[in-house]
């Protein structure tokens, strides 16, 4: 990791890295470094969340029978990694959304 890139902050306690296959693993760890390095990525691989807030994105990760979704958000000084969750159907769950609203509160204000 270079000095310039931007750590990964994991929502402590909250986020559950999924049972991603051995191939989905390394397809978001990869994603992840991108971001890492200040690269922007955008579809298929990630699409803008601004039904969660600013700097809001979600990253697809195709697995062998499931598609996961990790719900980030692009800081100044990190990647902050909001939610992992398996998408089922093509709108993201209400639920989600205000889960990830609530984390990011609590982190800003934190």
């Amino acid at each position: 990791m270079s000095p310039k890139d931007k750590p990964l902050v994991w929502m402590h306690g909250d986020v559950k890295t999924p049972p991603f296959s051995k191939v989905a693993r390394l397809q978001a760890g990869f994603l992840l470094r991108l971001l890492q390095r200040g690269e922007k990525i955008a579809l298929p691989h990630s699409r803008p969340m601004p039904s969660i807030g600013r700097r809001c994105h979600e990253l697809r990760v195709p697995d062998d029978k499931v598609s996961w979704r990790i719900v980030y958000r692009i800081d100044a000084d990190a990647v902050v990694i909001v939610e992992v969750f398996s998408k089922k159907t093509g709108k993201t769950p209400k639920s989600v959304i205000e889960t990830c609203k609530a984390r990011l509160r609590e982190y800003d204000n934190g």
